[in-house]
């Protein structure tokens, strides 16, 4: 090994490796959305499927990975759904603290589970 510097530092893999992850488990719980809404899905357009998927991503980061498995995205309705993209305007917008969002979120989901 030469003594120079590697390109990619522990801290560019973890910081990579937790990106990863978070779009992995966003991917499974939009699908079980998907599936779990059918036609309703069709209905929302790809801003919303995008910011749905933002804000899940969002919660994922922020949650409990016991917690995060314990969800079922599977059971939101389409009425959660729009609820959730309510939530998720605002975290954009950072209207109201974003641990009250994020747990507002959860709880949307978690009334399902």
């Amino acid at each position: 090994m030469n003594g120079n510097k590697p390109d990619v530092t522990d801290e560019d893999i973890g910081m990579r490796t937790f990106e990863i992850r978070k779009e992995r488990a966003v991917e499974r719980a939009v699908e079980r959305m998907r599936r779990g809404l059918g036609d309703y899905w069709n209905r929302l357009t790809q801003t919303e499927i995008e910011l749905l998927s933002w804000s899940l991503g969002e919660l994922w980061a922020f949650e409990d990975r016991a917690d995060w498995e314990n969800l079922h995205f599977s059971k939101v309705s389409g009425r959660d759904v729009r609820a959730i993209l309510g939530l998720a305007k605002e975290l954009a917008a950072r209207t109201r603290p974003t641990v009250d969002l994020l747990k507002d979120i959860e709880q949307v989901v978690y009334q399902r589970s």
